[in-house]
């Protein structure tokens, strides 16, 4: 290869990323085409708005019943536990009421008995005394 060719070469690779009216390689667009292809993609950006708008309506619906269905059953466990609460202190007054002799301890640690049996010793200094 000569120096002729490969300037040739160098010449249209630097030249074909250039847009000008001088380019070889690449046909012009026309106008009719490029209002083709604005007709064409108008609706298919205005499609894709709708739809896009359509899936976010989706989830925001979703994740909105979903909080409301565990804000609910959170709400029915604080019901249920203050409702045992109110049915426990109820049953201990009811029980302290009945015998207000006894004391109930619920939480206490098991302590053995035992007795102390005190041997009175009189030892020979007592006695003398």
């Amino acid at each position: 290869m000569n120096d002729e060719q490969r300037r040739i070469i160098i010449r249209r690779i630097s030249g074909y990323g250039q847009a000008g009216s001088d380019s070889q390689d690449r046909g012009s667009v026309s106008s009719i085409n490029r209002w083709v292809a604005l007709a064409i993609m108008i609706p298919v950006l205005a499609l894709m708005a709708v739809l896009g708008v359509f899936f976010f309506t989706i989830f925001v619906a979703l994740f909105s019943i979903i909080a409301v269905v565990v804000g609910v059953r959170i709400w029915w466990l604080r019901r249920k536990f203050q409702r045992a609460m109110e049915q426990a202190n109820t049953d201990h007054s009811g029980q302290a009421a009945q015998s207000s002799e006894s004391i109930i301890v619920e939480d206490a640690e098991i302590i053995e008995e035992t007795t102390v049996k005190r041997e009175s010793k009189k030892t020979r200094g007592d006695v003398n005394s």
